[in-house]
Formats: C-alpha cells, structure tokens, sequence
C-alpha cells in the first residue's frame, strides 16, 4: 500500500525552460495589455502563472479589475505561444532529476504528483521532452488556484480521488526550489524537501527550515532517503 504522497514542482526543481516561458509571457502579456511590466528582473521563483500577470500587471500601474478583465486570455495567448516552443533543446532536466523521479514512480509505497504555479497544460508540455508525464498521477496546478498555498490541499483531495487513501500530516511531501514551495504545505503539517538548484540560494531556503535540504538530486539515494524520511 501506498503511504506518501510526494509532490514536485517542475520549474527549477526538475527541469529548466530557458527564457522560452518569459518570451512568451511577454509576447502574451504586450498583446492583452499593451505593456510587459519589469519582467526582465522579475523573480518568478515559486509563484502560479495567474500570480505573475497580476504582479507585474500591477507593477506596470493597472489595477485588478483591469487584470482580471483580460486574465483568462493573457493566459490563453501565453499557453497558445509557449507550447510550440518546448521541446529537448528548449527544457533541460536538472541533475538527477529524471532518475530520481522514475525511482520514485517504481516505489510501491509511493504516489507521485505535481504540486507546480504552472498553468496545467503547460506543465505537462515541459515535462513532455523528458518523457515524465506518465510518472506523476496527480497534480495542483497554477490554474486551479493564484494562490500557491492552497494547491497541496488540491492535490491532497485528488490523490485521494485516484487512490481512495487518505494522506495526511507527514505523509504529503512537498519538493521543491523555492521559498513558496517550502512555506505552502505548513498548514497541513506537510513534509518539505528544498532542493537548491533554482533561483533561491540554499541559505535562503535554509532559513525557511525544511524537515531536508539538497542542493541538487545529483546522488539519487541521497535525494530518495531525503524525500522519503528514511
């Protein structure tokens, strides 16, 4: 029987997209609001899609109703410019991760899921070119919720949708490179794994206190014993 649930986020933690994700956010955002925002020093780490428009929709001086006006089809454009874009020049794997992960999907006491801020079918169209998409049998998506602290509770309640068990407290692990990732399962007694291979630096992540801290999965069994408490 299956007794963790673990949960990754994608961007950072297991693979890297490039600047193709800002291209076309960019493009989308110029061509709904007529302007970009600060997204060249913009910090994306741990944040859901629909956040980042309105961040930096906000920074370029509109208020929410005018964000939440065109929303779902700054959303749209930029899933519609993104997906073309994705493919094994484009999105590179971090160390360790793709063996880590099909460790983890071959593990019978394991339920794999995504607990990411992308949009859903762009999540699926990053992990695509590393051939993962069939590991993972749930996920919380950024197009579930703005809000990144309510997606474990979301893929808390699908995996018991798919599986008919109840994870709870410890059971849930959430892996991740970012402050955000660390800090979103607190309210359900959740275990946090942060992985030093994004943006956020390791004493950063550190200072948050995860029940583990890697700098990256380049040592499988490390990462597995990390991940899995043992």
């Amino acid at each position: 029987m299956n007794d963790r649930l673990v949960l990754f986020d994608i961007d950072g933690t297991l693979l890297s997209a490039g600047l193709v994700f800002r291209n076309a956010l960019s493009e989308a955002l110029r061509e709904c609001y007529g302007r970009t925002g600060p997204i060249d020093g913009f910090d994306f780490s741990g944040k859901t899609d629909p956040q980042i428009v309105r961040e930096l929709m906000r920074k370029a001086g509109l208020g929410d109703e005018a964000i939440d006006a065109r929303m779902s089809e700054a959303l749209e454009r930029y899933e519609k410019g993104l997906l073309p874009l994705l493919d094994d020049r484009s999105v590179r794997a971090k160390p360790g991760a793709v063996p880590l992960v099909r460790r983890l999907a071959d593990d019978s006491r394991v339920s794999l899921g995504l607990l990411t801020g992308n949009i859903e079918r762009c999540a699926h169209a990053k992990l695509a070119p590393l051939g993962l998409n069939d590991c993972f049998g749930v996920g919380a998506y950024g197009s579930d919720d703005e809000d990144r602290g309510r997606l474990p509770a979301i893929a808390v309640r699908r995996a018991f949708d798919a599986t008919a068990r109840r994870y709870v407290g410890k059971q849930v692990v959430i892996v991740g490179d970012s402050v955000a990732d660390v800090r979103c399962g607190r309210g359900i007694g959740v275990r946090s794994v942060a992985v030093a291979s994004g943006q956020t630096t390791r004493s950063s992540l550190a200072n948050e206190t995860p029940d583990a801290i890697l700098d990256d999965f380049r040592d499988v069994q490390v990462s597995l014993r990390a991940i899995l408490g043992e």
